[in-house]
């Protein structure tokens, strides 16, 4: 096993996706309990859009998508306050337009060297070593700033409201944490595929949730699950020839099975 450490392509990839299995649970914890977990997948249809622009424009598809998402992230949040009762709706409307635009981006793009397969469901081969410094450059910075507002995060989390009666900043807390999305969304597209992050976002955190005794625990839990979900899918679509992606989504759905069926016998025994 240890012999796919000898190309530089498998070292980059292993990395980048050992920081990609720190970053989506990590977010993806306070996407889930604030019921958000739906904005991974409007994000990463405007992603898309972002990686055609970069192959039309002939710059990096890593920048232009980073760029795309955030302004779109930003979208969401402004339209969240406009249709305050019906907050959902954001996602969508930035859904539908960032799907519109990356059909029309991906069809300008045809008659270029476009690896759409790659982009949408992942492909190890792909982090350069620029790209690779990027993905760690900006890891840190997002799992810094989890760490220096993971107080005001948990509040909001479980109780917004009395986030803001106690004085918390919501509107700037909610904003730059929408902007963390999308960073992450784009940092894990190399690996996990634009259109299957939001799942290695959302089911580690659910296979947490269904055992763990605390948020602290949950977290860790996530962030295990998520690299066991990483590591073991870049070897295996590595050895199989297979979409780093999927490979990887379907073990982190194994997971999630596997903890259902222990957490049900050990009620049943009880």
């Amino acid at each position: 096993m240890f012999e796919i450490l000898q190309f530089g392509f498998m070292q980059r990839a292993i990395i980048a996706g050992i920081i990609i299995g720190i970053l989506c649970p990590l977010i993806g914890i306070f996407i889930v309990l604030r019921r958000m977990s739906l904005i991974g997948d409007g994000l990463s249809h405007v992603a898309l859009s972002g990686v055609a622009t970069g192959m039309i424009l002939n710059v990096s598809p890593l920048a232009t998508t980073l760029i795309f998402s955030i302004t779109a992230a930003l979208a969401i949040e402004k339209l969240r306050k406009t249709y305050n009762k019906y907050a959902e709706l954001s996602i969508s409307i930035i859904m539908s337009c960032g799907i519109g635009l990356a059909v029309i981006l991906v069809s300008l793009a045809k008659s270029i060297n476009f690896d759409l397969f790659g982009y949408l469901f992942g492909n190890i081969t792909t982090v350069l070593p620029s790209d690779l410094w990027i993905i760690l450059g900006l890891g840190i910075f997002v799992v810094i700033s989890i760490f220096l507002l993971y107080k005001e995060l948990f509040y909001l989390a479980f109780d917004e409201e009395a986030a803001r009666l106690s004085g918390v900043p919501i509107k700037a807390i909610n904003l730059f944490f929408i902007i963390l999305i999308a960073i992450t969304i784009t940092l894990s597209m190399r690996i996990v595929g634009i259109l299957l992050v939001s799942s290695l976002m959302i089911l580690p955190v659910a296979a947490s949730l269904q055992i763990a005794n605390s948020f602290k625990q949950a977290t860790f839990l996530s962030i295990l699950f998520a690299e066991i979900s990483v590591i073991l899918g870049i070897i295996i679509s590595y050895y199989f020839e297979l979409a780093s992606g999927g490979t990887i989504v379907l073990i982190s759905v194994l997971i999630l099975i596997l903890v259902l069926l222990i957490k049900a016998k050990k009620e049943v025994k009880i």
